[in-house]
């Protein structure tokens, strides 16, 4: 079942850019309201919890070094279809074959500073929402 709601991080290449007002800006334009919204950073722990699910890959010790080396921006998004919404706003993961006019394209460096995630599923999007907001976080 489709949500209302997504979740999405500027990772620390984005934020070091001085981006997160210009991604901000773009995702709003896409007529996705943010109801949640923070500026932290990850611990070591965070990150090998966040993605566990690479913990097998070989590029896994590479992108908690990459997620921890700055501060990121959490958020939560909600428009209508949100998940799919979000990950066409976003375009493909390589920069090189994302669509124009999509973050990644605008945005992104390579394939491993991306400068955005989002959630790939709804399950997803609530599980990792409630990793980093509380209930009285999300508005």
């Amino acid at each position: 079942m489709a949500t209302n709601r997504t979740f999405t991080m500027l990772k620390p290449d984005a934020v070091e850019k001085g981006y997160i007002g210009a991604i901000l800006e773009k995702i709003t334009a896409s007529g996705f309201k943010i109801v949640a919204m923070k500026l932290t950073q990850m611990s070591k722990a965070d990150a090998e919890t966040f993605y566990a699910i690479h913990s097998e890959r070989p590029f896994f010790g590479e992108l908690v070094e990459y997620m921890t080396r700055g501060p990121i921006v959490a958020a939560v998004l909600e428009k209508d279809n949100a998940v799919e919404d979000f990950r066409t706003l976003i375009g493909a993961t390589n920069p090189a074959d994302a669509a124009e006019g999509t973050i990644r394209k605008l945005y992104a460096a390579s394939m491993g500073e991306n400068a955005v995630h989002g959630s790939d599923s709804d399950d997803n999007a609530a599980i990792e929402s409630a990793f980093h907001f509380s209930g009285r976080e999300i508005f």
